[in-house]
C-alpha cells in the first residue's frame, strides 16, 4: 500500500495548551480511517494541520510526499464540524458556490448524491434539519475528485437515521483510490465502516491498528476496545 498522509513528530501547542505532542503516523491509501478520541484529544487539530488550515508547531506533515502546503490544498477534501454554507443560501448555490471554488468539483456526482440524500436543488439551507445539513456537507465534501477525504464528526448531534443514512452515502460514494479518515466519539454507531481506527488520547496516539486484527487478537468490537483504552 502506498503511503498517503505521513505525520513525522509533530507537535501543537496552542499558547501553553499542547494539542498535539510528537504525533508519527502512516496513512495508507484506500482506507477508511477511525479517528477516535474524547472531546479535546486532538483529533480536529490533527485534519486542520493535513488540510493546510493550521501549521504544527514542530514536526512536519507530508501528503503523498509533498510537504502540506498550496500544493496539497487540491489533495485533501476537508468537511470541518461547523458548515462551510451561509443560511441565505440554498441547495443549488452551495453547489455553485463548490464549482467555482474548487476545480476539481463534480458535479454530476453531488446531483447523484443529493439524490441519494433526499436534498432538493431548490431547499433553502436555513430550512434544513441539523442531519439534512450534514447530508448537504457531506455532499459537498465528498464531490470533490481528492485523495484524502477528512470528515470531522460528520454525525455529531444528528438522530440515528440520519447517521445510517450518512454512513451509507460515505461507503456508496467512496473513491477505492482515495482515504476516507473520519473523527469521531460516536465509535458503536459508525464501526461497521473503518479498515483501520488510530485512537488520540491527549494529542498522543495510544493505537493504530487493523479493525480486523483488533476483533482477532482481542475478541472486542471498537467500541469495546475504546472504552477500555480511554476508562485507564
Amino acid at each position: 500500500m502506498e503511503s498517503l498522509i505521513q505525520f513525522h513528530n509533530v507537535s501543537k501547542n496552542y499558547g501553553g495548551k499542547i494539542a498535539l505532542h510528537n504525533v508519527t503516523i502512516d496513512i495508507t491509501e484506500g482506507k477508511i480511517i477511525g479517528l477516535l478520541g474524547t472531546n479535546g484529544s486532538g483529533k480536529s487539530t490533527m485534519m486542520k494541520i493535513a488540510a493546510g488550515l493550521v501549521h504544527p508547531s514542530a514536526g512536519k506533515v507530508t501528503i503523498k510526499g509533498k510537504p502540506v502546503g498550496l500544493e496539497t490544498k487540491s489533495l485533501v477534501s476537508f468537511m470541518p464540524d461547523r458548515p462551510l454554507t451561509e443560511s441565505w443560501m440554498k441547495v443549488s448555490d452551495a453547489i455553485k458556490f463548490f464549482q467555482d471554488f474548487y476545480s476539481d468539483f463534480d458535479v454530476e456526482k453531488a446531483h447523484n448524491m443529493l439524490k441519494f440524500m433526499n436534498l432538493n436543488l431548490n431547499d433553502k439551507i436555513s430550512s434544513l434539519s441539523k442531519g439534512m445539513n450534514e447530508r448537504l456537507q457531506l455532499t459537498l465534501a465528498l464531490s470533490r475528485n481528492a485523495y484524502v477525504y477528512m470528515l470531522d464528526e460528520p454525525i455529531g448531534g444528528v438522530d440515528p437515521v440520519a447517521r445510517g443514512k450518512i454512513l451509507n452515502a460515505i461507503v456508496e460514494f467512496y473513491n477505492e483510490n482515495s482515504s476516507i479518515i473520519i473523527s469521531t466519539h460516536l465509535v458503536r454507531d459508525i464501526e461497521r465502516i473503518f479498515d483501520e481506527v488510530v485512537f488520540i488520547r491527549s494529542g498522543e496516539i495510544v493505537m493504530h491498528e487493523e479493525v480486523e486484527n483488533i476483533r482477532l487478537e482481542h475478541g472486542k468490537s471498537i467500541d469495546e476496545m475504546f472504552k477500555e483504552v480511554f476508562a485507564e
